[in-house]
């Protein structure tokens, strides 16, 4: 298995640096694409920019980035030769060089490539809805969503809720953590579209001290602790007995394989209701 990681940062939902990525990374004998690449959606900011350089430095990623806005370009720029991290920017030098050919600024609007459909509208009110329902910041998304995702702290709620938002699923993730009583409305709605997410604990652990790690914490701390992981998931197991919803074990899976087994499972349940 590859060590490479390749992060696709873009000012929209980064569809055009993934296709190039996965178009270049086919030519070589490595993992499946999915394994490998890590989309950044939605760079609107410096902090934004930081964030994926942040990234990069702990996952000693390659940068892949399509960026229009001008300032956010170069400040991406800049910053990657600073850190001296490798990087590509996939749309700069082509625009600038079809801007002399035709005498023409560019427009400089991110996501105008897509046609603007009904399925792509559909796709981004989901990413939308994803992002404003994360980590169970509001309780009201319960009834809207079209899947719910439990799950202790570090089993990929954040991430899958992204990767389906692009299949244009509306998904809201609600973490459970001992002292917090989840939403009364998370045991009250369709529990057809409620997916809880299992992990075994040595493998919680080992994420967890990476994660402190990663923000220069030390690995004792009680997040990573191995009684408080047992309580966490001794209470998952009490809430998920309640809800009497299904179960994935997302111990040794990709977040495409995690993926594929919740729509299967949410579009089966559709199907049976329908």
């Amino acid at each position: 298995m590859t060590n490479l990681r390749v992060i696709v940062a873009s000012d929209s939902i980064g569809e055009t640096g993934e296709l190039v990525t996965k178009a270049c990374l086919s030519q070589f004998d490595l993992e499946a694409p999915d394994n490998i690449i890590i989309r950044y959606p939605y760079v609107n900011s410096t902090d934004d920019v930081d964030d994926v350089l942040d990234l990069a430095k702990s996952k000693h990623a390659l940068v892949v980035y399509t960026l229009i806005t001008p300032s956010l370009r170069t400040y991406m720029e800049e910053e990657l030769d600073k850190e001296d991290i490798p990087s590509v920017d996939v749309m700069g030098p082509l625009m600038k060089e079809i801007a002399k050919k035709t005498n023409q600024e560019p427009m400089n609007e991110p996501g105008r490539v897509h046609r603007l459909d009904e399925d792509y509208f559909k796709k981004i009110e989901a990413i939308e809805f994803a992002v404003k329902y994360d980590d169970g910041k509001d309780a009201s998304g319960i009834a809207k969503a079209d899947i719910i995702l439990i799950g202790v702290s570090r089993t990929s709620k954040t991430p899958l809720s992204q990767f389906l938002a692009l299949k244009k699923y509306k998904v809201m993730n609600v973490p459970l953590v001992p002292e917090v009583s989840p939403p009364n409305e998370l045991f009250e709605t369709d529990k057809s579209k409620c997916v809880a997410l299992r992990i075994d604990p040595e493998t919680l652990n080992r994420i967890r001290k990476e994660r402190l790690s990663q923000l220069g914490l030390k690995d004792t701390a009680m997040y990573a602790n191995s009684s408080r992981i047992d309580e966490e998931l001794k209470y998952f197991d009490e809430i998920v007995g309640k809800l009497g919803c299904p179960v994935i074990d997302v111990s040794d899976k990709a977040i495409e394989e995690t993926a594929n087994a919740i729509m299967k499972y949410v579009d089966s349940e559709s199907n049976i209701r329908g």
